[in-house]
């Protein structure tokens, strides 16, 4: 279950994440649990898969907002490396970005 404490067990910027939602840490969860459950991550990866730069960069580009207001830091700061290579249209191998965000992904869907 996702409580706060968990949330920063695992790493997350919870008072900035909290203050983004109105101060209201209920809001909060439920927007973390929703990045959480998105499948964002998936469909970037397809999307690199099919070296469709442009849709990959969408995707990360919508992850990196999405994690960073809810403060996700941990996963906020690989997808912003990735977002940064797809932006500057760089074909290359992806695969180490995309072991760290799913690493980190990881330990936080294991909340929910």
């Amino acid at each position: 279950m996702i409580t706060i404490d968990s949330l920063k067990e695992c790493g997350a910027d919870t008072a900035n994440g909290i203050a983004r939602c109105a101060d209201n840490e209920e809001f909060y969860i439920r927007m973390v649990t929703m990045a959480l459950n998105d499948t964002s991550f998936e469909t970037l990866e397809e999307a690199i898969a099919q070296h469709d730069l442009k849709a990959a960069f969408e995707r990360a580009h919508a992850m990196k907002g999405v994690l960073g207001n809810v403060g996700l830091v941990n996963v906020f700061a690989p997808v912003s490396e990735i977002t940064e290579e797809l932006r500057a249209g760089n074909d290359i191998d992806y695969s180490g970005h995309l072991e760290k965000i799913r690493t980190e992904l990881e330990k936080y869907r294991a909340l929910l």
